[in-house]
């Protein structure tokens, strides 16, 4: 994987991406029981995911937002 494929998401990205706050985002991605993928890195700022980890998920629990596949 080259260095410009790596797409990032942090807790305000993913906030924005589903429509929440940022401190639902960290209940969700606190749940064990919501399989939400790990965080590839903790920094300072906080914790970042690959955003195709955070997409996969979101197409496997909230459907209704998951991205067109084909259109994206």
């Amino acid at each position: 994987m080259k260095r410009e494929d790596i797409r990032l998401m942090g807790t305000a990205e993913i906030a924005d991406r589903l429509g929440v706050t940022p401190a639902r985002v960290h209940q969700i991605t606190d749940s064990v029981k919501r399989e939400f993928p790990r965080p590839i890195a903790t920094l300072r700022m906080g914790q970042v995911w690959l955003r195709d980890d955070v997409e996969a998920w979101i197409a496997a629990n909230r459907p209704e937002l998951a991205e067109d596949v084909e259109g994206s």
